[in-house]
């Protein structure tokens, strides 16, 4: 990342935000305690000890401790460093975060407020906790494979099919698979040489899990874009891209924001393989502009 994308997702308050919307979900529920504390009162929290922050969230302060661990901390006072940088951020005048629960009366110009901020921070929270060189190890893997099959079912099979597309537009052989059946037959012809990446939130889906398996044992190479960096899925990846997503609610299920930090991922991944084959790719996107181009010309009579 630059200096400036870093400025813009990568503080200490992005960051952490980022991994505990991502982790919360695999921690023990004291663990989420822990996290939902740092989140949610930076400021206070910086003031604790990790005694005081045990008696506050009714813990311990191993418990503590292994919490700033996973989010990526050597030990609760690099953590209690990161929310102080935090608060400080907030108290210079940054805007405060809204709440972003959907009532079902809210007016539809509250609804595309909340919508819209709820995008941009899982945007945000995404980019920060990309493993840029996991991304740069997928983008060698696309632009010199041979074939690339895609696998994703229900709202993940929408991103799979946007990232074939995308491949296609530049050259390259791409295949998305929706059927389970049919992704499983194709898997096993994958070798060394091609890619074979799963699409899915939770991790957890079996009807993407059994091909990205088939694959990986057949000597492809393996990309799991996921929400869960612990997940089943995760077993079969060679590289594993993470994602974030917002706390789910009745009204905005997690597909809706995991959608959207799956597309970012895509765009990256596309992006970064046409720079690869900016020679053979910019030809081949003129081309299919021009295919198209007459579908979009207004016709007189």
């Amino acid at each position: 990342m630059t200096q400036d994308v870093k400025e813009i997702f990568g503080s200490p308050g992005g960051s952490l935000a980022a991994k505990v919307r991502t982790l919360a979900p695999s921690m023990t529920r004291s663990m989420q305690r822990v996290a939902e504390a740092v989140a949610n009162d930076p400021a206070g929290c910086a003031a604790l000890t990790v005694t005081g922050l045990a008696e506050l969230t009714g813990t311990s302060e191993a418990t503590v401790v292994r919490t700033a661990r996973l989010l990526g901390y050597p030990g609760y006072r690099d953590l209690r460093l990161a929310l102080a940088g935090l608060a400080a951020q907030q108290q210079s005048g940054r805007a405060p975060a809204i709440t972003t629960d959907i009532a079902v009366d809210d007016p539809i110009a509250d609804v595309v407020a909340k919508l819209a901020y709820e995008e941009q921070q899982t945007l945000a929270d995404t980019a920060a906790g990309l493993d840029t060189v996991q991304l740069g190890s997928a983008v060698t893997a696309l632009a010199a494979a041979r074939r690339t099959d895609v696998y994703g079912i229900g709202a993940s099979g929408l991103v799979a099919q946007d990232l074939t597309q995308k491949l296609l537009r530049i050259g390259l052989i791409a295949h998305a698979h929706s059927d389970p059946h049919l992704a499983v037959t194709n898997a096993v012809q994958l070798r060394s040489g091609d890619v074979a990446i799963a699409i899915t939130h939770s991790g957890s889906t079996g009807d993407v899990i059994e091909p990205l398996r088939a694959a990986f044992e057949h000597g492809a190479t393996t990309v799991a874009i996921t929400g869960r960096p612990d997940s089943p899925v995760t077993q079969y990846a060679d590289l594993v891209l993470t994602t974030s997503t917002s706390r789910e609610t009745e009204l905005r299920p997690a597909a809706m924001s995991s959608r959207t930090s799956q597309l970012l991922v895509v765009d990256c991944l596309f992006v970064g393989v046409a720079q690869r084959t900016y020679e053979t790719a910019a030809p081949a996107l003129a081309a299919s502009y021009e295919a198209l181009a007459h579908r979009h010309r207004s016709t007189s009579r």
